[in-house]
């Protein structure tokens, strides 16, 4: 195809893309409704909890096991993707995001019909969590190829929408949940919505040609001491940088994800603490996941500009700062609204950031030809930070009786990955061999 034919949506490729970018962004949000546990949490639980006389299902579920379906969902999730970049490559993203699409409405409509939090965990977390896999990587990639120039940017704009998903879909799941006949006609509505939404949007995807450039634009040169720009999945493997980035983005997502999953619990908590109403505690627990949301959603074009400006280490080093004072200012203020307020939107930007910095890091370090496996199997840290972070606060609110008290640990673990970054965390200087 010759350049100066190459049209998107009617218009020149350097504007048309930016209509990619928007279509990735509300498929990335409703894939980021996931993010609205923390809200659908409360009354599954009070359904699983009540007796069977008056509709419930009569259980004794602890809070690490509220968290399960949460953290399967993830955890499959960070699995799913580095298996489905080889088919995004060879059948694009289009039909691979039609796929997911389908099995994120599916997952969530399956939902409905768990009866405790181990079906939920399988019915919601294992099938909606492939479906997000299968879909996720779909937009990110194809920002990649279309926005080399401004590759931070584009990603971060694209994973708005995940981010800012929660401060849509939690409230909304509410108010189906109070005025559509309960949480699990909340699941099917959802799930519907979803599959239709996603299908649609991804129909919209496609790779540029190969060799496609912006106009004007020319890749800068290699950096001195940089042997190679291009690596294989087998080759990053054999890279230091690889294995700090995975670890970074393990640690950098666990403050977040813990704190997205738990935040309407952690937040009651805090409010018993206060002295305040359970019914106006709760009313304001869910009004306050928008403007975390918006933390989150911005915290990836602010953070993909970082990376861009300010090289992916120091980055990196900015958000466990963050982390480390957001843990500290909340575990030294328990019964304070304003510290769970600033120390949770601070931790929801920080995860958004991750978001941005990981992948953005990864085309970065390791280039794009083989980038949708190379970042799919970096993502799997997002997996084991889920993992980690939830069960901790779980078992920290099990076993020390406050959700709190799990957070000195994440101090100490940020301030542990601030030496992994500064040690390891910069681009590979010779060949992968």
């Amino acid at each position: 195809m010759v350049k100066g034919d190459l049209k998107i949506f009617g218009m020149a490729p350097e504007s048309g893309r930016w209509v990619l970018v928007i279509a990735g962004l509300l498929i990335e949000f409703c894939l980021g409704a996931v993010y609205a546990y923390s809200i659908l949490s409360v009354p599954l639980k009070e359904l699983f909890t009540a007796p069977v006389a008056s509709g419930g299902f009569g259980l004794i579920v602890s809070a690490t096991e509220m968290q399960l379906p949460y953290i399967v969902s993830l955890l499959v999730f960070a699995l799913t993707m580095p298996q489905v970049g080889k088919y995004i490559e060879k059948y694009g993203p289009r039909k691979i995001g039609m796929i997911g699409g389908v099995v994120v409405g599916l997952g969530w409509f399956l939902a409905s019909f768990a009866t405790s939090p181990i079906s939920l965990a399988v019915l919601y977390g294992i099938v909606a969590g492939v479906g997000v896999g299968l879909a996720y990587n779909c937009p990110i990639t194809t920002m990649a190829r279309w926005f080399p120039d401004k590759r931070g940017l584009a990603v971060g704009l694209t994973l708005l929408g995940f981010g800012f998903s929660a401060a849509v879909t939690g409230p909304v799941a509410d108010y189906l949940t109070a005025n559509f006949g309960g949480v699990f006609n909340s699941f099917r509505i959802m799930g519907v919505v979803f599959l239709l939404l996603i299908v649609a949007l991804s129909m919209l995807l496609k790779f540029p040609p190969s060799g496609w450039s912006p106009k004007g634009w020319k890749p800068p040169k290699p950096k001195a001491k940089v042997a190679k720009t291009e690596f294989t999945r087998s080759e990053m493997t054999k890279t230091r940088a690889f294995y700090a980035l995975w670890i970074c983005y393990t640690i950098g997502t666990l403050a977040g994800l813990m704190a997205i999953g738990l935040a309407k619990p952690v937040g009651l908590e805090i409010a018993n603490n206060a002295g305040m109403a359970a019914v106006a505690a709760s009313a304001l627990m869910t009004t306050l996941i928008i403007p975390f949301a918006f933390f989150n959603g911005c915290g990836r074009p602010v953070f993909g500009w970082l990376t861009d400006r300010l090289t992916p280490q120091r980055a990196v080093m900015i958000t466990y700062l963050l982390i480390i004072a957001a843990s500290l200012l909340l575990f030294m203020n328990p019964a304070s609204l304003a510290a769970y307020m600033v120390s949770f939107a601070m931790l929801w930007a920080c995860l958004g950031g991750w978001l941005a910095i990981a992948p953005t890091a990864a085309a970065s370090y390791f280039g794009t030809k083989d980038y949708a496996r190379n970042y799919g199997l970096i993502f799997t840290a997002y997996g084991a930070g889920a993992v980690i972070g939830n069960l901790l606060a779980g078992q920290a609110k099990d076993i020390l009786g406050s959700y709190v008290m799990v957070l000195p640990f994440v101090a100490v673990i940020a301030a542990f990955g601030m030496v992994i970054a500064f040690v390891m965390l910069k681009p590979p200087k010779q060949a992968a061999g």
